[in-house]
């Protein structure tokens, strides 16, 4: 395994709030993150956000403000979101930065030295809320432009192209040789269906007589930058003095793999004579109570307040656990009338609070009224016990293949299997039961019952620490154990919680009074 490790997320226009979909992304790149810091990488965790471009001056001059005040504005509440949310980035890029701007004009330059960037006048469909030029195959199958495009109009313009199409053979063979470049799968085979038409150039430019704000080209200055060909730069202009590139994993949503990260940023790059990232990890969207989540509707935005309520750890395990990396997912707050349906409140009541707070406070209070608040040692190794350690084995392997994949949702499940596991085997032994008798081997059973419930906590306060960081700090210093900084050494079953003084109570997880209410669409 290679000793660093660089990750990035897509970098946020700065056209609004923060929604469900910026956090969950933020949250899954920051799991991987932590766990790769745990694992012993050096790690570097990039994200930003992208500043330039027509509707950031248009929400600025409704305003009567610079653009620089209002991206100024957007980048402290998506800071501040980041904070709530407890992500550990190491950098965050703006693309108004100068350290970003002097990479893409050298971008630029080079490109049009090689005669790769040419001038030309097209007429073509333009979509002001993509800010991109379309062609008739970005059409709906009746010949209406998809939503997501909003009021596309026919222009011609003088503008300058990158010859983009020049590398489609290459790209094609590229994604075929690297059946890891773009995960998951079945993401991968979307984009060969899309790179099976012929690739038009790629117009990289915008006249200032219509848009200012943006990088001016360093070979025409009375143009500025499309603005993609300047958010993607940001991935290698951010570490270009670091030599952490190429990126391990970009995480990024389905709706901009492809064309910007699965064609415009490797084809940018091979005819830079720059490697492309690693792999495009791929996720899906969210909806909220099976409707489109929006800015507009305000659910995608209201979605976040849980993480003022209820804390932010509970808000990223959900959002681990409930998405599927690739497929989508639907955010539920709570469903009185559906007592069935998994949502936030079941989640948190029944994962978080039955199974795993509630085990914690048992082993809290009996070693408590037991053994003067010191974990015992097991003096004995029975059945219930062997299999429980097993168990543990099983779980771990199974949440590393997982979390291997990226697949962290997957990787919670194996873990609640165990903790499930640990519940049931703390029914079993019944250590309350054995506390009353006067009978040695009970008293044997007890010590081991308790010394494997503290031991199972401990690995599983280890192993989870990368998606829920708080918590498990708070869960392992009261069980008398420092904080998780590393997995080494620290994953397999051991005598480690022996002695180890706890706390006369921990609530992990205070229950919740009243149901919460999903945001509507």
């Amino acid at each position: 395994m290679p000793s660093s490790f660089y990750i990035t997320t897509a970098i946020d226009y700065a056209n609004g709030s923060p929604h469900l979909g910026h956090a969950y992304e933020k949250v899954l790149a920051d799991v991987i993150a932590r766990h790769a810091r745990m694992s012993g990488r050096k790690t570097h965790f990039l994200t930003g956000l992208d500043e330039h471009g027509q509707k950031v001056q248009q929400a600025a001059q409704k305003r009567a403000i610079e653009p620089q005040v209002l991206v100024d504005e957007i980048a402290a509440v998506f800071q501040a979101m980041l904070g709530d949310l407890n992500i550990s980035n190491d950098d965050y890029i703006r693309t108004t930065e100068s350290r970003h701007k002097v990479v893409v004009q050298d971008f630029l330059q080079r490109l049009f030295d090689q005669g790769l960037i040419y001038k030309g006048q097209k007429t073509d469909w333009y979509s002001t809320r993509q800010e991109q030029f379309l062609t008739d195959k970005d059409r709906d199958p009746d010949g209406s432009w998809p939503e997501i495009y909003g009021e596309v109009t026919q222009t011609t313009e003088e503008n300058y192209y990158f010859k983009l199409s020049q590398f489609q053979s290459w790209l094609v063979e590229y994604i075929k040789s690297h059946p890891d470049f773009i995960t998951p799968r079945f993401r991968q085979n979307q984009v060969l269906e899309f790179l099976k038409e012929p690739m038009n150039d790629l117009c990289i430019s915008r006249p200032k007589a219509r848009l200012t704000w943006g990088i001016e080209l360093p070979f025409d200055t009375s143009y500025v930058t499309y603005v993609w060909f300047d958010a993607l730069t940001n991935y290698y202009s951010a570490v270009v003095d670091k030599g952490l590139w190429p990126a391990d994993v970009h995480v990024i949503g389905k709706d901009i793999l492809s064309p910007p990260h699965a064609v415009y940023w490797p084809c940018m790059l091979k005819a830079l004579g720059i490697e492309p990232p690693r792999q495009l990890l791929v996720h899906g969207w969210w909806t909220v109570n099976n409707q489109k989540a929006s800015k507009s509707s305000g659910n995608a935005t209201d979605s976040l307040s849980v993480v003022k309520t209820y804390g932010a750890d509970a808000f990223r395990f959900y959002l681990c656990r409930e998405m599927v990396v690739g497929e989508d997912a639907d955010f539920v707050v709570s469903d009185e009338k559906n007592p069935g349906r998994i949502t936030f409140s079941s989640r948190y009541r029944q994962d978080l609070g039955n199974n795993l707070g509630n085990l914690v406070n048992r082993l809290l209070n009996m070693v408590g009224r037991n053994y003067g608040g010191s974990i015992p040692a097991a003096a004995a190794d029975e059945d219930l016990e062997k299999n429980l350690r097993q168990l543990w084995c099983d779980s771990i392997k199974k949440y590393d293949e997982s979390f291997a994949e990226y697949q962290v949702s997957h990787a919670l499940e194996a873990l609640w299997v165990f903790i499930s596991a640990m519940n049931a085997y703390i029914e079993a032994r019944a250590p309350w039961k054995l506390a009353k008798s006067a009978d040695a081997a009970d008293r044997a059973r007890l010590d081991a019952c308790l010394a494997h419930v503290a031991e199972g906590l401990r690995l599983v306060g280890t192993i989870l620490t990368p998606v829920m960081p708080a918590t498990c700090d708070k869960l392992l210093v009261n069980i008398g154990r420092p904080v998780a900084t590393h997995f080494e050494g620290q994953l397999t079953w051991s005598a480690a919680c022996t002695g180890s003084k706890v706390a006369e109570k921990c609530i992990l997880f205070p229950p919740i009074e009243a149901p919460l209410e999903t945001p509507s669409a």
